[in-house]
């Protein structure tokens, strides 16, 4: 019988498959991961493996898990994945695109607010009993109806978090491949990157990590951006040099900052979590219960249709 592990336990939708999936399952029932030596001492016998974006899946823990057939992530990314080693090892790739999208481009929304707003602040400020009565210059922030949206990436989740712009009568800008979709919605602009950066009031990452993406935006790109500017990051951490966003918000270079994704995840660079101009999450773009839900039949869905032989939609390699 074929074996499959699974790092972390998923949603009851997605036990529910495997537990009737007349395969053999070995789970890791607990929310931190496993140290990368546990892992590969898990996978040894497995022809399966279900991961999460945090499993670091590279050619040492291929090379124990000599039966290995299919790594399904539960993610639509999978730069945790050595995805050449895979194919020279035939092993099978699959992802689980498109579930999050709607999901992902909300949270941005709520970040967006929650920084230009100031609701953390101002939430903090009321159970700390601080409030005395309205005041005409407390907790002022940032107005977002009529603004300029910069967008950069504009793909599945890019594209839904800009459709999502219309009722605020905003300019948008993006930078990215051609999309006629959002210029024929909205109007929006396809401009260089320089130029989104300097006009823009809010911008908003929506690019996966490539090389060409690490520190995308960095010391040059955040002295172009407006005083007034706030930064929104949904997609990947190391997209923005992080001790450069401490310095910018430190010294209020730019207006504030709202993150659900950080270089050295799950730690933050120092600094950052003392600002009181920058919104953190917990990495929950996916964070509903029907998308999580979604989200883990899929992965399991396509780790046994690789297994049993059958052709898999979400196969990346």
């Amino acid at each position: 019988m074929k074996k499959i592990f699974v790092s972390r336990l998923l949603p009851d939708a997605g036990m529910e498959l495997l537990r009737n999936s007349g395969f053999e399952v070995d789970l890791h029932a607990h929310s931190d991961p496993l140290k990368p030596e546990a892992l590969r001492r898990r996978v040894k016998d497995v022809q399966g493996l279900i991961c999460l974006l945090d499993d670091k899946i590279d050619k040492t823990l291929m090379d124990a898990a000599s039966k290995l057939e299919v790594i399904s992530n539960m993610a639509v990314g999978y730069n945790n994945i050595d995805t050449e080693y895979a194919a020279s090892r035939g092993i099978a790739v699959c992802n689980t695109p498109g579930i999050l999208t709607t999901a992902t481009a909300e949270l941005a929304w709520a970040l967006l607010f929650a920084v230009a707003r100031r609701i953390p602040e101002s939430d903090a400020f009321m159970r700390s009993g601080k409030f005395s009565g309205w005041q005409p210059l407390l907790m002022l922030g940032g107005a977002v109806s009529g603004k300029t949206l910069g967008l950069i990436g504009s793909g599945r989740i890019g594209t839904a978090f800009a459709l999502m712009s219309k009722g605020f009568r905003m300019r948008v800008l993006y930078n990215g491949k051609r999309n006629p979709l959002l210029e024929r919605k909205l109007g929006a602009e396809n401009t260089d990157l320089d130029t989104l950066l300097r006009e823009s009031d809010f911008i908003s990452l929506h690019v996966p990590l490539r090389e060409s993406n690490y520190h995308l935006i960095g010391k040059r790109e955040f002295s172009l951006m407006k005083t007034g500017a706030y930064l929104i990051n949904t997609a990947r951490g190391p997209v923005i040099d992080e001790a450069e966003l401490v310095r910018v918000l430190k010294e209020k270079r730019i207006a504030g900052a709202a993150l659900d994704v950080y270089e050295q995840e799950p730690q933050l660079t120092p600094g950052l979590r003392d600002l009181d101009n920058v919104v953190l999450t917990p990495h929950s773009g996916s964070a509903t219960t029907e998308t999580r839900r979604r989200l883990a039949e899929m992965a399991v869905q396509n780790c046994l249709e690789i297994l049993r032989g059958e052709a898999c939609g979400n196969r990346v390699v």
